[in-house]
């Protein structure tokens, strides 16, 4: 496993964050999970911006302007999107990661759910081995036992991340939907 040594400086990731619509495309090119057009990104960032599905064509047009001469040469230039040019494809690149960092949800206490879950999961495994190897007083409760409360200790917390954050989860969900009912009446 090779450390990672050369990271973005925090004032280059503020610089993009700063941003909306740099926040909103980046945001979109994570979600696709590949190479996606500058046609196709346009559509996605306009229709994040507008609520419709599809976006109205003048937001479209302003969005892929606004990539094509600002955004995206920025995000190329700092390491972030692989830009190309002649075939109008992007791609997200090695510092990606480093702005996503910035991104993440935080949880109550200053921790990201991602680190809550990581923490969840270490001491589930913890516990349950300790059962299995009969370290004292807990293996006094059955593996399975603590197997199911480290489970259920998951989807309490899966369920309250839901509960805070259901607005957000709501909109993507109408977005999604509407964009699907959209496609199919095409």
């Amino acid at each position: 496993m090779k450390l990672r040594t050369e990271v973005l400086p925090a004032e280059q990731v503020y610089a993009i964050l700063a941003n909306e619509r740099r926040r909103r495309a980046l945001e979109q090119l994570g979600s696709v999970g590949g190479v996606v057009t500058v046609h196709e990104l346009s559509t996605l960032v306009a229709g994040r911006e507008t609520g419709e599905s599809p976006p109205p064509k003048r937001c479209r047009e302003s969005v892929y302007t606004s990539l094509v001469q600002t955004h995206l040469p920025k995000l190329e230039e700092l390491g972030v999107v692989e830009y190309d040019r002649e075939t109008q494809t992007i791609e997200l690149s090695r510092h990606a990661r480093d702005v996503s960092l910035y991104t993440e949800i935080v949880a109550k206490g200053g921790v990201t759910w991602s680190e809550l879950y990581r923490a969840l999961g270490v001491a589930s495994l913890t516990v349950v081995l300790a059962a299995l190897l009969g370290v004292p007083l807990v293996s006094a409760v059955d593996p399975v036992l603590w197997t199911s409360l480290s489970l259920g200790a998951f989807a309490l917390t899966g369920a309250y991340q839901l509960w805070v954050n259901r607005f957000s989860v709501l909109r993507q969900f109408r977005i999604g939907r509407n964009g699907l009912l959209s496609r199919r009446r095409s």
